[in-house]
């Protein structure tokens, strides 16, 4: 299966999702949990992942290395400070933030499974080759910087 690997950018993964949980959520039964409640769930979700993504991409930026998870290999710089200090991947954990808010919205308990199937699938087919990638690229500096922060959270 390694022919996937890095193989669907994760802004397309994420879409392709959250439409499998648009679907879900229309043929199977609702959550009983009250619309205010998912509401609320929803907001701080979207402001969790609204605040990791773009600063993630401007730390990047700032850094003058590439964004493109495609092109991993081209990474100029290894990005440790800021919100990298905190999460390996910032950029996918906001995805992932995002499908769940979308799933708390739709109010369905099968469409929880997408965030699951999101975080797996990135996690197997995005993150493991570019950590692959970056130890390549950066050696002990990169095995430090995986050695004190988390991939996730």
């Amino acid at each position: 299966m390694s022919w996937l690997e890095t193989r669907i950018p994760p802004p397309v993964l994420t879409l392709a999702i959250a439409a499998a949980m648009g679907a879900a959520a229309w043929i199977l039964p609702p959550s009983p949990l009250p619309w205010r409640a998912r509401a609320v769930a929803t907001v701080v979700l979207l402001l969790a992942g609204g605040a990791f993504g773009p600063v993630a991409i401007r730390s990047f930026l700032r850094a003058r290395t590439t964004t493109d998870p495609m092109r991993v290999e081209r990474a100029s710089s290894l990005v440790t400070t800021g919100v990298y200090a905190r999460t390996r991947n910032p950029m996918y954990l906001a995805l992932a933030l995002l499908l769940t808010a979308w799933a708390a919205w739709l109010g369905s308990a099968a469409a929880l499974l997408g965030p699951i199937v999101f975080v797996a699938y990135i996690t197997r087919f995005q993150i493991l080759p570019e950590e692959r990638a970056l130890t390549a690229r950066f050696g002990a500096e990169y095995q430090r910087y995986r050695d004190a922060v988390r991939r996730w959270l």
